[in-house]
């Protein structure tokens, strides 16, 4: 039986405008086996996962576990974790770390001012510091969400890791199982599907110098689908990779189509028609469930310039 992630690739799917969405991103360490929904069923005490579901949500927060790419025996949990915050908007984008040895301190932070790009609260809670390194390289490895995750993620974090890249860890869920091997790149937060070591080497070169990889690239977690798919048409257009150049100034309609609005830091904007299609024929959407579906595909259709008013002389 094909995979999903085997059966997406050979219909040609496109992945645009398909990245989950959160502005601010949590991740905490917590090595061992991880569950489906990972904040409740792995090592972590589940008690404090329901809390900080429960506290996110509506934040804006997207909270994930993350692990050192390799086996994974059932060896106990380090005292000390690392955890990351980053959020994701651009010209607001910056990436903190910490290192904990009691999760539960994630209890104190102020979500809903993360989700807004306030980092005090998690800087004071934890002892963050900016993250000085390289980009993290975040792939999903989780197979008892996907297999695809397993089969695909967990030798591409081993071969980047092997290869000497820095920054990588397997993180517990991006969505998209079947565009596997998925991979977010903070703290930017574009998703990158079907990737390939060369590839994300490529990217994550990209990033250190302020700079996007369009090719093979799902959208950023800043924005919603339809926006996602918009931003990405702008950039190959307009020819700008800029992390910081674009934002997304408006959004209307509702689906199956929208208008957004695309907006430069140089003043230049672009309106951008987005309609959303049907993936056919029906298609696993995860090897998680045998029902087939018709998945939701964000299609470009214009991509317009606006005219700039002349500055009054």
């Amino acid at each position: 039986m094909s995979t999903c992630s085997t059966v997406s690739r050979e219909l040609d799917e496109p992945i645009a405008g398909t990245a989950a969405t959160a502005r601010t991103w949590l991740l905490l360490e917590q090595p061992g086996p991880w569950g489906a929904k990972a904040l409740t069923s792995s090592h972590l005490d589940p008690a404090l996962g329901r809390a900080l579901e429960a506290a996110s949500e509506g934040t804006g927060v997207r909270i994930a576990l993350i692990r050192r790419p390799g086996r994974h025996a059932d060896c106990g949990t380090p005292a000390a974790r690392q955890v990351y915050a980053a959020h994701t908007a651009p010209g607001n984008a910056w990436l903190r770390s910490a290192v904990t040895d009691d999760p539960r301190a994630l209890l104190d932070l102020d979500l809903a001012a993360l989700g807004r790009g306030e980092h005090r609260s998690f800087d004071t809670a934890l002892g963050a510091r900016p993250h000085t390194g390289d980009p993290l390289a975040l792939v999903c490895t989780n197979g008892k969400r996907d297999r695809c995750c397993a089969l695909l993620g967990r030798p591409l974090a081993s071969e980047l890791t092997a290869s000497g890249v820095e920054g990588v860890w397997e993180v517990t869920h991006l969505g998209g199982h079947r565009f596997s091997p998925t991979l977010l790149v903070l703290p930017y937060g574009y998703a990158y599907g079907r990737a390939r070591a060369h590839a994300v080497k490529e990217v994550l070169s990209c990033a250190r110098e302020g700079r996007i990889v369009v090719e093979g690239c799902r959208g950023s977690s800043a924005w919603e689908r339809p926006a996602q798919a918009a931003e990405l048409a702008v950039r190959s257009a307009a020819h700008e990779y800029g992390a910081d150049a674009l934002r997304v100034a408006a959004t209307s309609g509702t689906a199956p189509r929208w208008r957004v609005v695309v907006a430069h830091v140089d003043g230049r904007r672009w309106s951008v028609e987005v309609v959303q299609g049907t993936s056919l024929p029906p298609r696993p959407e995860s090897c998680g469930t045998a029902i087939l579906g018709s998945p939701a595909r964000m299609e470009v259709v214009a991509v317009h310039e606006l005219r700039t008013p002349a500055l009054a002389g």
